[in-house]
């Protein structure tokens, strides 16, 4: 079965989760721990392969940023693959270290790509905006931010930046990369304890961009500035040293949409695409 790699090879989409609280981020990076390097690792003792397999992620996280929903592609000998995927699941809890679960792996359809195939990415940001409500048990996953925020200036705010732009104004610009992205949903809500959470949806982020729209709207939701603002941050598309980029510990990467399997290839094409500015 070859479901997008070499002949001769299949295809793996593994579903995993991890706290990224003692990871230098997902990429590998020499002298750091990453969990790239650690699943890799997994993935080759498990799968009794000659070496670390190359790993193509949805969405690359930063240092200190976790996931629920993070989802990956290697391509292996079809030798490699002959048991049932929850042997393989379970071997590689015994490999993992407690802070990263490898939660489904499986042969991917015929066009899976982990990264272009994705139709969008949700994150969840976490704050607690209460001195008195804060979890000690959940702060590596909590903001403490102590100045009460309005969500419903916040949500205005958040309206307003919705749809395809440039986003230049809210990322850290890396060579060769656009910065176009389609913003799908940005809006705040609050769970039984009180604590506000941010739900972004985007069809992919580039480095920084969620962490620094929350960022923005804090600044509203504590009433610095008006709920006007983070629009027309982006519409300059000019980093605004105004904007603060929050901590990474409150962002988790909670899931990522795919398209029916006929779709995957196509979506992939698309996706390799380089977009150009919207007019």
């Amino acid at each position: 079965m070859d479901s997008g790699g070499e002949p001769g090879t299949v295809r793996l989409r593994v579903d995993l989760s991890y706290d990224g609280s003692a990871f230098s981020g997902w990429a590998a990076q020499p002298g750091r721990r990453t969990v790239e390097d650690v699943l890799a690792a997994a993935l080759e003792r498990a799968l009794r392969l000659p070496s670390p397999p190359k790993l193509t992620v949805a969405g690359r996280t930063d240092a200190g940023v976790h996931a629920r929903g993070q989802v990956v592609h290697l391509d292996v000998p079809a030798a490699a693959w002959s048991g049932p995927a929850d042997r393989t699941v379970a071997r590689l809890a015994g490999l993992l270290p407690a802070d990263v679960r490898v939660r489904a792996a499986a042969a991917a359809p015929d066009g899976f790509d982990a990264r272009f195939s994705a139709l969008w990415r949700r994150y969840a940001y976490r704050v607690c905006d209460d001195a008195a409500a804060a979890d000690p048990l959940r702060r590596h996953e909590t903001l403490w931010y102590f100045r009460r925020l309005d969500l419903a200036a916040m949500n205005e705010a958040g309206r307003q930046c919705l749809g395809e732009h440039d986003f230049a104004a809210f990322c850290r610009r890396r060579e060769g990369a656009t910065t176009i992205r389609a913003l799908r949903t940005l809006d705040w809500q609050r769970d039984e304890r009180g604590v506000a959470i941010a739900t972004v949806v985007a069809d992919a982020f580039c480095h920084n961009m969620v962490r620094a729209l929350v960022g923005a709207l804090l600044a509203v939701g504590e009433g610095r500035r008006p709920p006007g603002w983070p629009a027309a941050v982006l519409a300059a598309a000019i980093r605004d040293p105004a904007v603060r980029v929050v901590p990474p510990h409150g962002l988790c990467l909670e899931e990522v949409g795919y398209p029916p399997a006929a779709g995957l290839a196509a979506r992939a094409a698309a996706t390799r695409t380089v977009r150009t500015a919207p007019r």
